[in-house]
Parts: structure tokens; C-alpha cells; sequence
């Protein structure tokens, strides 16, 4: 199994993940012609995606996957209340497909597991993807942490997180107060404290990928994620940051 991020923030969000011969992507935040370029550089093709699993509707992981979608006959599988809350209905697709977000399904060689998460979104979930050897767990767009998620995401062999913004910098910042608020809400986004905090409690045994995505461009910077991480992240994987310009490139939880 293998993963990578078109892109990773407030102006656009997917990933892909590849194994055997299934491709996934996990929301399309970018245009037809900005996802076509990015897909480029991992040497991926929109005919080669078997399907493209939706988080939420905010527009910077929805906006390009009905036109990507139509465009390349590519399979959407979205929970009832996202797709409500897109005002787009089943049937003006023929490729959307509900998913129950308490309920695992297949798609090809890869086994989904959605996650429940509390954001401000419409049935919001976030996603465990598996197969027979290796799990990995995407965990973007959630304002606090359960019990539930940690008990999920514990020993997970890759793992991309969010750490979406430093308290500090997004108080001392110029977003409106309503906007501070909404972040830093328990149905905002995971700041660095957050996320360290359940970085300690997961198991770390298993983690060979380990990935901060969906960093604030105005209310967080590298250097302070870093400290937070380093003080509870006691495994061998070196720290990946996933970037709004280039994403990352392709990383394998098994040697190649």
C-alpha cells in the first residue's frame, strides 16, 4: 500500500491511495485541469482512479468531485447528510453511491472504513483504508478528539493527521472573531496540542508513515508542529508535512 497528497490545506484538499491494482481518492478540493496537473506528478491518470471517497462538503475537499467524477465516469461514495447538504441529488449522477458511516465497505482491494467525526459539516466523516497487510488512517477537518478515534486510529501502519493551527498565533492573528472561533471549536480543526495529545496515546508501534497535513498557512508554521510532535512522537517514521502547493509525494508502508 502506498499514499500520497495532491495537495493539502484550506485552498484544496486529496489523496491518493493505491493498492494492487485499486486507486482511491480522498476528496477533490481542485479544478479539472489543477487535479489532471497534480495527478501528473505522482504519474497517476484520472482513469486510473477506481473511485473517490468524500470527507465533507466544504468546498476545499468537494468542489472538484462531481466535475472530475462526470468527466471520467469515477465511481463517489458520500454520506446522506453531505451529499443533502450540496444541494446535489443521487440521481443527477449515475456514479454517486451513499455510504452508511458506520459501515465498512470494499472497493476493489481496499477495505474503507468511514469514521464519524465531530466537525461543522453535515454527517462528516474521515476514513480507514486497509488491506490485507497495512491500514491507514486519514484524519483531516476534526474539531476534537474521542474516544472513539483514538481507539480507531491506534496502531495504524500509516497515519496522515491534521495539525491545522497554533492557539496562540490563530489568537494573535487577523481572521475575523467569528472565524477564531469556528476553528478552534470542538467542531473546528485539531491544533498542534491536539494533535500531539493523541499522537501519545495511540499505539506507535506500528506507524511507518507519519504525516501532518492540513497546516494553517496563517495561524501555524512547520517549526512549532514540529516541537509539539517531537515531545509524545517516540517512533522510527520520519515526520512528513503535507503542503498546499505539492502535497506529498507517494510513501509505501512496505519496503518496495
Amino acid at each position: 500500500m502506498r499514499f500520497a497528497s495532491l495537495g493539502s490545506g484550506s485552498k484544496g484538499n486529496a489523496t491518493l491511495i493505491e493498492s494492487q491494482n485499486t486507486c482511491l481518492m480522498v476528496d477533490c478540493g481542485f479544478s479539472i485541469k489543477d487535479s489532471i496537473r497534480r495527478l501528473e506528478r505522482l504519474e497517476k491518470k484520472p482513469e486510473q482512479l477506481n473511485a473517490i471517497l468524500v470527507t465533507h462538503e466544504h468546498s476545499d475537499h468537494w468542489k472538484g468531485v462531481l466535475p472530475l467524477a462526470a468527466r471520467y465516469s469515477i465511481d463517489v461514495f458520500v454520506t446522506a447528510g453531505c451529499l443533502r447538504a450540496t444541494g446535489v441529488n443521487l440521481g443527477d449522477y449515475s456514479g454517486l453511491n451513499l455510504i452508511d458511516s458506520h459501515r465498512p465497505f470494499d472497493i476493489g482491494s481496499i477495505s474503507v472504513k468511514p469514521i464519524p467525526v465531530p466537525h461543522d459539516a453535515k454527517e462528516p466523516v474521515q476514513y480507514i483504508l486497509s488491506d490485507t497487510v497495512h491500514r491507514l488512517g486519514i484524519l483531516t477537518d476534526v474539531g476534537s478528539i474521542t474516544p472513539y478515534i483514538e481507539q480507531q486510529y491506534s496502531g495504524c501502519d500509516g497515519l496522515l493527521i491534521e495539525a491545522n493551527h497554533d492557539l496562540q498565533l490563530l489568537n494573535a492573528g487577523s481572521y475575523p472573531r467569528f472565524l477564531k472561533d469556528r476553528v478552534s471549536s470542538q467542531w473546528g480543526h485539531l491544533n498542534n496540542n491536539q494533535t500531539a495529545a493523541l499522537i501519545s496515546v495511540i499505539d506507535q508501534s506500528c506507524i511507518k508513515q507519519l504525516v501532518i497535513g492540513h497546516i494553517s498557512q496563517s495561524n501555524n508554521n512547520k517549526k512549532i508542529v514540529k516541537e509539539a510532535i517531537d515531545r509524545v512522537y517516540h517512533g522510527s517514521a520520519e515526520l512528513i508535512y503535507a503542503d498546499q502547493d505539492e502535497g506529498f509525494d507517494w510513501l509505501y508502508l512496505s519496503k518496495i
